[in-house]
C-alpha cells in the first residue's frame, strides 16, 4: 500500500464476535454500515483491510474481513485503527458541514481578524465538538465549536473566526465592580 498523504481514521477494531472471525467495529462515520463503501482501509503500518460484510449491532457494526477466518486472527486485530485517505471522501456537503480533518491545522483569527492560534485537534467528549487551539502561544486552548464561538469558516482561505468573548478567552467586562460601586456611594454622600 502507498502511504496515505492525509489519513483520515474511519474506524477501530474492537473485540471479536463469535468464533468464525467476526469483529465489532466501532465507526466514525455517519452512518456506520457506510463503512463499506469506502473500499479497503488500511491500519498505520501499512495493512489493508477488505470487508466482506457489514451488519449493525447496537453501538457497533459487526464486520467479516476478507482473509480473517477464526476467532485468534480477529482477537489479534483488537484496538487496530483503520484509515482512508481524505481524498477518498465525498465534499458534497452541506456549506456548514466540515470533516474533522478539514478544520484541523486552520490558522486562528479574531475579531480583529488578527492571527491569533491554529486549530490542532477537534474533541467530542459527549457534550458537542470542541476546538483545540493553540491561541497565544497556549496549547491545549480548548473552544466550543458553536456558531456563536465560531461565527466563520473559510476551508478554502486557510482559517477560522473566533469570538474571544463567546468562546471564552477573554472574561467578560463586568458593568459595575464592587469596588465601583462602594466608591460611587461613597461619592453621592453613602455609607456615613
Amino acid at each position: 500500500m502507498p502511504k496515505l498523504e492525509n489519513p483520515i481514521q474511519m474506524a477501530v477494531i474492537g473485540a471479536p464476535h463469535g468464533v468464525r472471525g467476526e469483529l465489532r467495529v466501532k465507526t466514525f462515520t455517519g452512518d456506520p454500515l457506510a463503512l463499506g463503501d469506502y473500499g479497503p482501509l488500511f491500519a498505520s503500518d501499512g495493512r489493508a483491510f477488505e470487508i466482506v460484510d457489514i451488519r449493525s449491532a447496537k453501538t457497533v457494526v459487526v464486520v467479516r474481513f476478507k482473509n480473517v477466518n477464526d476467532r485468534g486472527a480477529a482477537e489479534a486485530l483488537n484496538g487496530t485503527e483503520l484509515f482512508i485517505d481524505r481524498s477518498a471522501l465525498p465534499d458534497d456537503g452541506e456549506e456548514d458541514e466540515f470533516y474533522h480533518a478539514d478544520l484541523i491545522g486552520l490558522a486562528v483569527k479574531d475579531e480583529t481578524g488578527a492571527s491569533v492560534g491554529k486549530v490542532t485537534a477537534v474533541q467530542n467528549f459527549g457534550g458537542g465538538d470542541i476546538l483545540e487551539i493553540i491561541h497565544a502561544g497556549k496549547k491545549g486552548v480548548l473552544v466550543p465549536f458553536t456558531e456563536a464561538a465560531v461565527p466563520e469558516i473559510d476551508i478554502k482561505a486557510g482559517f477560522l473566526r473566533i469570538d474571544t468573548l463567546a468562546a471564552g478567552l477573554v472574561e467578560e467586562p463586568e458593568e459595575d465592580s464592587d469596588e465601583e460601586a462602594t466608591r460611587d456611594q461613597k461619592e453621592a454622600g453613602g455609607d456615613r
